[in-house]
């Protein structure tokens, strides 16, 4: 059954998140909360993004509680692009908000692209993160090198055509990343998951159960 989706604006540390704060349908108690980073804000990513829309419906499709939010300068939250480092406090931002309305559950969170590498980073810090599902992660860019010391489990999940994470850099850099971790390929013509977006949720939803 659907979910129960609700817009909501968050206390960002720029001001306010738009966000889309879903939980499971039939009035089903939520047996974990999570929260979705979108890809990048300066190349159109958004909370609606169709690969992020697939990684909130497979996790309440497992009785998540789920909050997707836009970063900021993205749609209707306030502030402007901060090159990753702000974007890490409005994730930190929404991890509280979920935190608070679920105390006592297990918090999960998860990303593509941008978002991937957003979710990564902030929860690799943070206390009390179940599990990060990495998806779409865009490993051709950047250094990856806090992977090594990041203890909290970490689910990959990516595409194996993807122009942004090539299947050699990944392996490269899971190689390196510190357990417990998992990586999952998904047959893609690209890093948008534009042929499997089906696979890509089932994928996901393995990951989140």
């Amino acid at each position: 059954m659907p979910g129960i989706l609700k817009s909501r604006f968050l206390n960002g540390p720029a001001g306010r998140l738009e966000a889309l704060h879903e939980e499971p349908g039939d009035g089903a108690a939520p047996t974990r909360a999570a929260v979705i980073c979108h890809p990048h804000p300066l190349y159109g990513g958004t909370m609606r993004n169709k690969v992020v829309f697939r990684l909130a419906k497979a996790a309440r499709r497992t009785g998540a509680a789920v909050l997707r939010f836009n970063f900021r300068g993205v749609g209707a939250s306030e502030g402007s692009y901060d090159e990753g480092r702000g974007e890490q406090d409005d994730c930190r931002a929404a991890l509280a908000y979920m935190r608070s309305r679920y105390a006592g559950l297990p918090l999960v969170a998860g990303g593509f692209s941008f978002g991937s590498r957003t979710a990564l980073r902030t929860c690799c810090g943070e206390p009390g993160i179940e599990r990060v599902v990495a998806v779409g992660t865009a490993v051709n860019y950047g250094d990856w090198s806090f992977l090594s010391q990041c203890n909290c489990a970490k689910h990959f999940i990516q595409g194996t055509n993807d122009e942004h994470g090539s299947r050699e850099n990944l392996q490269r850099v899971y190689e390196r990343t510190l357990g417990p971790k998992q990586l999952t390929w998904v047959e893609t013509a690209d890093h948008f998951f534009s042929n499997a977006l089906d696979e890509l949720e089932a994928a996901v939803r393995a990951a989140w159960a």
